[in-house]
């Protein structure tokens, strides 16, 4: 286990050098507004915000992994252009995840190395079904984070709405986004995959056993 927490040390570390360069002003805003509007160090609960950001910066770089790997096979296709635009947004919002990670000083999840292996495994050979495939793995993965983003709504609503209401907003503008990709995929033929029901079980349970391991490690 020392291994482990030497990598999420590390992780720390670069999240928190990224955070002081010239261009990271914007990060450097999150921590004022936030603090402005309610959420401080001190009066947060602690638990329930370190849970929420590290399972969320995890989902999100996992999500960033699997489109990198759907571009390594698809990029140059006739959907591969679809793909980077939803790419493009999971980029935005591990960014400001990366952001909340340091501003409220969260710790990432030690599974990021697998998450890392296991993104771009998910991604590439999902797509070396056919677009239907990597469309299928979308729509998977999309509405298991919708899901997810939800639980955390009601969470964050029944505590305290007004003192996590920046937070919320995040939380909403992005699982609005991840819905508007679950839709992307289904226009986009994923119900034409190889066996599509059987796929799309067989990754849910994998994003339901990556988030609780998230959560928790």
């Amino acid at each position: 286990m020392s291994g482990a927490r030497a990598i999420a040390a590390a992780l720390v570390w670069r999240l928190q050098k990224g955070a002081r360069r010239p261009s990271s002003a914007y990060g450097r805003g999150i921590i004022v507004r936030f603090h402005s509007s309610g959420m401080t160090l001190d009066n947060i609960n602690r638990a329930t915000v370190d849970r929420i950001i590290r399972v969320d910066h995890a989902g999100e770089y996992g999500a960033n992994r699997i489109y990198a790997g759907q571009m390594a096979v698809l990029g140059r296709s006739s959907v591969g252009p679809v793909i980077q635009k939803m790419w493009d947004q999971e980029k935005d919002h591990l960014k400001k995840f990366n952001e909340l990670m340091v501003a409220f000083r969260v710790r990432p999840t030690i599974l990021m190395p697998l998450w890392n292996l296991a993104g771009f495994a998910l991604g590439a050979g999902t797509a070396l079904l056919g677009k239907e495939g990597a469309m299928a793995c979308t729509v998977a993965v999309e509405e298991s984070i919708a899901h997810h983003y939800n639980n955390q709504i009601r969470t964050l609503m029944e505590e305290d709405p007004e003192k996590y209401e920046e937070l919320l907003q995040v939380i909403k503008k992005f699982r609005d986004d991840e819905l508007e990709h679950h839709d992307t995929g289904l226009e986009h033929d994923a119900e034409l995959a190889p066996a599509y029901a059987l796929l799309k079980r067989a990754i849910q349970a994998g994003c339901s056993a990556a988030i609780y391991l998230s959560e928790r490690f």
